[in-house]
């Protein structure tokens, strides 16, 4: 449907939301090339052929002049003006942080449209793929978070078959099996045990009662970070510093003690990549490498362009004192897979 000199209209509606979504711009522009993409590649074989010889895209729903340019040019085999024009203004993510990027072998905090992400799980692992991870978790939220659209056991079973699926079309690359799951009022986790055993990355986070006393907060941190089916502790002060969804102020807990229940327990403190979160704050970061914790950093990615903001948590990771041998997702995925699987405390 094109020719070698440019990608075809739906890989070019995916790319020219990929920088959108890399550039933080807004979501509304972002879905209007999402939605076109999924538009065109709908379409069956006949009808692409009828729509490209009579010029007819805008006929269809979802389909407006700007989506249309760049369906027509990638049509006639050219790269479209506008993907031209985002990527020549692409500047490099956080750029004092590209040689811990570069030293990353993959993202342990993603997420896809089975909950609150905007895109199938292929096309999400396709692009860290693309960006060069050798493996990428995928961590969609627990049932609680009704808001997230969260996994219920049997829908989380369902997904697994997927992820094998796809994991048989995708190697070497490795799409691993895991889970945001929800750090509940008792310091419970929002999941059954036994599906959190055959998960290859736990990462838990608390997400409801985020005003808690600084004790109460504290002892459901440790009891969480405690339980063995824990990988990682996800954003932990729930901090958000600017965005969307306006601001929110760090939840009170006892780092000192929670930082050292990760430490006893392997349980890696993630550096969440998140613009609107940088969380941990840099003074936990620092106070988390004089305890000798292990990091995990992330991008808690919603959209394929999220995928490339994991330089922001290097620039603050190392602005703050971590080192690339701390970060466990520098690791090769053999080495990380039993790390996850060991059994401490």
């Amino acid at each position: 449907m094109a020719s070698a000199a440019g990608p075809g209209p739906v890989a070019a509606l995916r790319e020219v939301g990929f920088w959108l979504e890399r550039g933080r711009a807004e979501t509304h522009r972002v879905k209007a090339y999402r939605r076109a993409a999924d538009v065109v590649a709908g379409l069956a074989d006949d009808e692409f052929a009828t729509r490209a010889r009579e010029h007819s895209w805008r006929e269809l729903a979802g389909i407006g002049p700007k989506t249309a340019a760049v369906i027509e040019q990638a049509c006639a085999g050219a790269v479209p003006d506008y993907l031209a024009e985002l990527r020549a203004e692409a500047k490099p993510i956080a750029p004092a942080g590209a040689e811990l990027r570069a030293a990353l072998r993959g993202d342990l905090h993603t997420h896809s449209d089975w909950s609150d992400g905007g895109s199938p799980i292929a096309e999400m692992m396709g692009v860290a793929a693309a960006l060069g991870h050798e493996y990428c978790a995928l961590t969609d939220h627990s049932p609680r978070l009704k808001v997230a659209n969260g996994l219920s056991a049997d829908r989380l079973l369902r997904q697994l078959d997927v992820i094998a699926e796809l994991n048989e079309q995708m190697a070497p690359f490795r799409i691993l099996t895991g889970i945001e799951v929800d750090i509940l009022d008792d310091g419970a986790l929002d999941q059954r045990a036994d599906l959190l055993e055959r998960l290859d990355v736990v990462v838990a986070s608390v997400h409801w009662h985020l005003r808690d006393d600084s004790d109460t907060m504290t002892e459901r941190m440790v009891y969480a970070v405690a339980n063995p089916h824990v990988d990682i502790l996800g954003h932990c002060t729930g901090r958000l510093v600017e965005g969307s969804r306006g601001t929110r102020p760090e939840s009170t807990f006892d780092a000192e003690i929670v930082f050292e229940a990760c430490r006893r327990f392997g349980t890696a403190v993630e550096i969440n990549s998140r613009p609107e979160r940088r969380d941990p704050p840099g003074r936990l970061i620092e106070l988390a490498v004089e305890m000798d914790c292990l990091f995990s950093i992330d991008t808690d990615a919603h959209a394929p362009g999220q995928l490339a903001w994991q330089g922001y948590g290097c620039e603050r990771a190392l602005a703050h004192g971590v080192t690339a041998e701390r970060v466990i997702d520098t690791w090769p995925v053999e080495q990380l897979l039993a790390w996850c699987a060991a059994s401490t405390g």
